[in-house]
């Protein structure tokens, strides 16, 4: 048989095997029927902003559907998580026409703005009980508009981040035989966040963190590129850290993006992972086209202004190895510090680095079998965390 026939039917096969190991997309955010809980039953409440262009809908319990909208619509959501809840796990209800706050995430209400300017300046409001903080987040391929607000709520809970929640939700289907149409998707919703980033520089944010997994780092090097094209490509000093975790993006492509947008003042932050079975698939689908979010030559990426955190041999509750920095508790929380201004992590010291992620595994109480097999590579040195030591470049 061809080597090609041979691919293409390898592809129809991990098609198929991934289908069917992925879980439905229940679509439904709101339920009918919600049980009481008590205070102390409740681990904390995050009211999370959205900026969309998804297509909304009618269907009950609904707002947002998979279809692409001309213009970008405006939302928030107040997500309670259970007291229950373990760092890095996502507890969803089975049945999601009940709501059961003191077992599930559950949403607790939901706000449509009438328009841009009634979202900004909620935003402005909240920002400013923030210190000047805000985190967007975008989700990645496959990610129904529910599953990608309480994937934000648990990332902004598990991180413990002190600043203003936003989700950034393009119109991916939610379904996995759909990557093409959310490839395209994606490409469609760039203006989207662009101007998103700027409504929260006018909003009155003085330092906009970004955090993007897998496809919706495509979306985020697109609007990052556009910034740098108009001229203001770190929002006037109010851009900090960029984080892209598994990125389904071709390494020629990304690389083409990072010299357009230039070496930045703070590297973005890369999480790589040999094993991600998403990402061989998508590298298959694009011709062999290895992705950056499984590239090996970490050092090929540092003189971008990149530092690549290697986390292959992190543990991970996704068969795929796909979520690993949502999911694993000792990556969550390092995504945590290096949000933090309290806990910045200084990736130019090793020592510094290493005592970080010891103290965050004293702190969960266990190992998980991660903390030791972390590789970061900056611009400046490789920190292995097996062994506790740098070498500086």
């Amino acid at each position: 048989m061809p080597f090609h026939k041979f691919q293409n039917l390898f592809v129809l096969f991990l098609v198929a095997l991934i289908a069917g190991c992925a879980n439905p997309h229940p679509s439904r955010l709101i339920a009918e029927t919600i049980a009481p809980a008590r205070a102390d039953q409740i681990a904390g409440t995050h009211g999370i902003f959205i900026a969309t262009n998804r297509m909304q809908t009618e269907k009950p319990g609904e707002i947002f559907a998979g279809g692409r909208a001309p213009d970008p619509a405006f939302a928030k959501v107040e997500i309670t998580v259970p007291a229950v809840h373990e760092t890095g796990k996502m507890e969803l209800a089975p049945n999601p026409r009940v709501a059961d706050p003191a077992r599930y995430f559950a949403a607790r209400r939901a706000i449509l703005f009438a328009g841009e300017s009634d979202f900004e300046n909620a935003l402005r409001d909240d920002i400013a009980a923030h210190n000047g903080r805000a985190l967007v987040f975008i989700h990645g391929y496959n990610t129904g508009f529910d599953e990608a607000v309480y994937r934000a709520a648990q990332i902004f809970h598990d991180s413990e981040y002190a600043g203003t929640p936003i989700l950034f939700s393009w119109p991916s289907a939610g379904r996995t035989i759909d990557y093409v149409y959310d490839s395209n998707s994606a490409t469609s919703a760039r203006d989207a966040l662009e101007e998103t980033l700027r409504t929260l520089a006018r909003a009155g944010a003085r330092r906009i963190d970004v955090v993007a997994h897998s496809m919706g780092s495509w979306v985020t090097m697109e609007a990052l590129r556009q910034l740098a094209i108009s001229g203001d490509r770190d929002l006037g000093g109010r851009l900090a850290d960029v984080v892209l975790a598994s990125p389904d993006i071709d390494i020629d492509v990304f690389k083409g993006q990072m010299r357009r947008y230039g070496v930045p003042e703070r590297p973005f932050a890369v999480l790589t992972s040999q094993n991600d079975r998403a990402l061989t698939l998508s590298g298959f689908i694009a011709g062999n086209q290895p992705r950056l979010g499984d590239y090996r030559n970490a050092d090929d990426l540092t003189g971008l202004g990149v530092t690549v955190i290697d986390v292959t041999k992190v543990s991970s509750g996704d068969w795929l190895n796909h979520t690993k920095f949502a999911e694993n508790p000792v990556l969550v929380r390092l995504l945590g510090e290096r949000l933090s201004s309290e806990g910045e992590l200084n990736e130019g010291n090793e020592d510094v680095v290493v005592g970080q992620v010891e103290n965050l595994v004293r702190g969960l109480g266990q190992t998980f079998g991660s903390a030791a097999d972390i590789v970061i590579t900056t611009p400046l040195t490789v920190i292995e965390l097996a062994t506790g030591q740098g070498r500086r470049r």
